[in-house]
């Protein structure tokens, strides 16, 4: 990445650059995620820290973080910070069982000779965790 410290990026261009909405942006930036500098004229400059704090939230989000759980992870006093990760990694680790889980039955279901796929035992044992629910 180019150094943007010398030359900051207006909102437009990280808008661009990281195919966001410009209110989007705005939006993070109320609560309390983003924090540009302003110009002389009041616009709003990304320097490359703010672009580092862009691209960590995108990531997060990817991976199912809330924007208060992300709020946490960047938080620099770091208070919280080590429950809200601990939580974030369990939760990714029951969606990739269930994951698995989904892959494992539908390519089964890939392979299945059943007309009716919602028949066959060994496909509906794909799903015998959700029904023990009931």
């Amino acid at each position: 990445m180019k150094s943007s410290a010398q030359h900051p990026w207006s909102i437009g261009d990280v808008a661009e650059r990281f195919d966001l909405p410009t209110n989007v942006l705005r939006h993070w930036e109320t609560v309390g995620l983003l924090h540009p500098a302003r110009d002389d004229a009041g616009r709003r400059r990304y320097g490359e820290d703010e672009i580092v704090r862009i691209a960590v939230i995108q990531r997060s989000k990817a991976a199912g973080m809330s924007l208060e759980q992300i709020a946490v992870l960047l938080d620099d006093s770091g208070w919280g910070r080590h429950q809200v990760l601990q939580a974030h990694i369990d939760d990714i680790d029951r969606r990739m069982e269930e994951m698995r889980r989904s892959r494992e039955m539908t390519e089964h279901a890939l392979r299945c000779r059943a007309h009716d796929i919602a028949t066959c035992p060994r496909f509906r044992a794909g799903v015998d965790d959700v029904l023990a629910r009931l």
